[in-house]
């Protein structure tokens, strides 16, 4: 009986603990997507989050028209493809943002990025020691609901 217990609060803590460490996936340009068409502005739609190693950048474009190039900050506000540089052509391209620092993209397209098809970024890395307060206060509050829901499990379980 007690063996039984265990497991299902084994299988729960599997569950439920790991969401805290989980990375975000950011559509970029969310519905819209990675265009020129000027219905998004993507310097507005990074302002306000807050990319974390290991979170994921989703690009998704019409291959025919676009593509994602990973650029310097010089290439960036130059709106140049330097050669050698990282060109992803899917449609749908994930990349993994795997150090912190500042990240810039662009379509590699002809006067693509003039037109403001282009996203740079600024990359935490969530175990710096100091985060800010808003980062502080949902890794607080998340970290209080993980408990509480381990211990009513817990007392549930054995009850």
């Amino acid at each position: 009986m007690a063996s039984n217990r265990f497991v299902m609060v084994a299988i729960f803590a599997v569950i439920v603990l790991p969401t805290i460490a989980m990375a975000t996936e950011y559509i970029v340009g969310d519905g819209k997507g990675w265009t020129n068409d000027g219905s998004v502005d993507y310097e507005a739609w990074a302002k306000g989050k807050m990319f974390n190693v290991g979170d994921l950048l989703v690009f998704k474009y019409d291959a025919a028209k676009h593509n994602v190039v990973k650029v310097n900050g010089t290439a960036f506000k130059d709106c140049v493809n330097p050669p050698g540089s990282e060109v992803s052509t899917s449609g749908n391209d994930i990349i993994t943002l795997k150090t912190a620092g500042n990240k810039w993209y662009l379509c590699g397209k002809p006067n693509h990025c003039n037109q403001g098809q282009k996203l740079s970024i600024s990359v935490m890395d969530m175990s710096a020691p100091e985060p800010s307060p808003s980062a502080a206060h949902g890794i607080i509050f998340s970290g209080l609901f993980q408990a509480f829901t381990a211990v009513f499990a817990l007392f549930m379980a054995f009850n």
